[in-house]
């Protein structure tokens, strides 16, 4: 396992985030602070990759390694290989390369992102 080494004191608020992306059904907001770069998502009742994200990126499936955490609400997530997962309020998460997903129910999925925020819901040619 590697170890990332933090070398500055450093706070930075998501209600006034660096940078902010609104795709269909999508509200992300990033900071970053030292060498990382940390994303709040929300997405609404009705989001999936394929039709909110996927027009965005240009890809079949999410190409990203996501590690994250859900603040509520509840998102099924199923890999290219069959592979499914539901996430919900209180669960930490890792999905690798190669998925979609979807919000389950009339909730919406929120969410903090440690690994893909810098990249999510960004233009490849960005």
């Amino acid at each position: 396992m590697s170890v990332n080494a933090v070398t500055n004191l450093e706070v930075k608020s998501h209600n006034s985030p660096d940078e902010t992306r609104h795709p269909d059904k999508t509200a992300l907001d990033l900071v970053t602070v030292g060498d990382y770069t940390i994303g709040r998502l929300t997405f609404e009742p009705g989001w999936t990759w394929a039709d909110c994200i996927k027009p965005v990126v240009g890809t079949d499936s999410c190409q990203l390694s996501h590690v994250g955490f859900c603040v509520s609400g509840k998102l099924d997530v199923e890999t290219n290989d069959g592979g499914r997962i539901s996430i919900s309020a209180g669960d930490s998460y890792t999905i690798p390369p190669g998925h979609n997903a979807w919000v389950v129910g009339d909730q919406p999925f929120q969410g903090v992102e440690f690994v893909s925020g810098a990249e999510f819901a960004k233009a490849l040619s960005d």
